[in-house]
C-alpha cells in the first residue's frame, strides 16, 4: 500500500548544516517517544502512518519517519530530516511518498503546524467511514475539540503529489483535527506535546462515541452554550497538561526500558 519518494541525494548532499542543537535534540527524542506511545496505544497501521514536526530553528525543514518502519522500531536517530523539495537532509532511507506530499505542504502552506501526526487509528478512523458529522458533542473528552474540527468530504486516493498535499492543507484551514472521510485523521499543532495529547484524547474520544452509538439508544447531546464552556475550560489549561502528558509516557518508556531516545 506504500510508495517510495524519489529524492535528489546530490541536492541534499550540498546542504550542509548544523542539526545538533539542544532543541533538536530534544524534539527528536521528543517525536520518537510519541511513535512508541502511539505504537502501544494501537494507533498505528503497519509501516503506512506518519508523524512529522518542524525542526527548532529551521522552518524549511521537518522531520518525519523513514518509510518501511513500523512505530514501535522508530528511535530518535532513526528520523529523517528532509526539506520541502523531496530532500533527505539527514539520515538514512527516505519518507513514504505520501507522508512526504501531505506533511512537506502542509508546513509549507501552514507555518503555524509545527507538529503534525496522521494516523488511521481505529475509533477516528471509523467515524469517518460514517456519513454525517464524525465527531459528536457527547462526552467531557470530546469537548476539548469543540470547533476545532474540519471534514474532508471528497476523498481522492493516495497523496501521490503536491496538488493532493495542497488539497488537504486547505481542507484543514484554521482547524487543528482534520477527519479525512473514508481515510483517516490528521492532527496539527504548535508542538510536539500537543500533537500527542489532542491524537491520543481525539482516539479516546471517538472510542466511547462508538460506543455509546452501539447501544442503539438515543445519544444525549451537551447543549452549545455547556460545550462552548467546557472547550474554553479545557483549553485555558491545554499546553501544560499536553506537557506533562508527554513527560508522563516518557517516563513510562523508560521504566519499561524502551529504548526510543538512541
Amino acid at each position: 500500500m506504500a510508495h517510495t519518494l524519489t529524492t535528489s541525494p546530490s541536492a541534499a548532499a550540498s546542504r550542509r548544516l548544523d542539526l545538533a542543537s539542544d532543541a533538536i535534540v530534544q524534539a527528536r527524542v521528543e517525536l520518537a517517544a510519541c511513535f512508541r506511545l502511539a505504537a502501544l496505544n494501537g494507533f498505528e497501521e503497519g509501516v503506512c502512518n506518519h508523524f512529522s514536526a518542524v525542526v527548532p530553528g529551521h522552518d524549511d525543514l521537518f522531520f518525519v519517519n523513514p518509510y518501511g518502519y513500523a512505530f514501535s522500531e522508530i528511535t530518535a536517530s532513526r528520523l529523517l530530516i528532509c526539506d520541502f523539495h523531496g530532500n533527505v537532509i539527514e539520515g538514512e532511507g527516505k519518507p513514504e511518498a505520501t507522508a512526504f506530499y501531505i506533511h512537506a505542504r502542509l508546513h509549507r502552506l501552514m507555518p503555524r503546524v509545527k507538529a503534525a501526526f496522521h494516523t488511521h487509528m481505529p475509533n477516528a478512523t471509523a467515524l469517518c467511514l460514517l456519513e454525517g458529522p464524525p465527531l459528536l458533542w457527547l462526552g467531557q473528552t470530546s469537548l476539548k475539540f469543540y470547533g476545532r474540527t474540519a471534514v474532508d468530504e471528497h476523498y481522492n486516493g493516495l497523496a501521490l503529489d503536491e496538488s493532493e498535499g495542497d488539497r488537504i492543507a486547505a481542507a484543514m484551514g484554521d482547524a487543528d483535527i482534520l477527519f479525512l472521510k473514508n481515510h483517516g485523521v490528521m492532527v496539527a499543532a504548535p508542538d510536539i506535546a500537543q500533537a500527542w495529547d489532542d491524537l491520543y484524547y481525539l482516539e479516546r474520544a471517538a472510542e466511547v462515541q462508538l460506543k455509546a452509538m452501539s447501544t442503539n439508544r438515543p445519544l444525549k447531546c451537551i447543549p452549545a452554550e455547556v460545550a462552548q464552556l467546557a472547550y474554553e475550560q479545557i483549553r485555558a489549561g491545554d499546553a501544560e497538561s499536553a506537557r506533562a502528558h508527554l513527560e508522563s509516557g516518557v517516563r513510562q518508556l523508560r521504566e519499561c526500558g524502551i529504548a526510543f531516545d538512541r
